[in-house]
């Protein structure tokens, strides 16, 4: 999980958007339908990535491996090297 990267992009996308949500000069009517599903969408995006998915995953694997379906039982050894 490379939480860095995904922290420091969401932090430049809705930092750089904020401003354009709290605008009232000309035009901020459009800038503002814009902006606020961009922000909605990342900050969505971030929580699905870094706790759903993560989250789900670690259930699917613990049913796998009480079914017996892990590495014993597929025959493939789990003490493999990757050099």
């Amino acid at each position: 999980l490379r939480l860095r990267p995904m922290a420091m992009t969401l932090t430049m996308v809705v930092g750089g958007l904020l401003p354009i949500m709290f605008s009232r000069g000309a035009g901020a009517d459009v800038m503002k339908r814009i902006a606020a599903p961009m922000v909605g969408g990342m900050l969505t995006a971030a929580l699905l990535a870094l706790l759903l998915i993560p989250a789900v995953y670690a259930l699917w694997q613990k049913r796998r491996l009480s079914r017996g379906d892990g590495w014993a039982s597929s025959g493939i050894s789990s003490n493999t090297s990757w050099s």
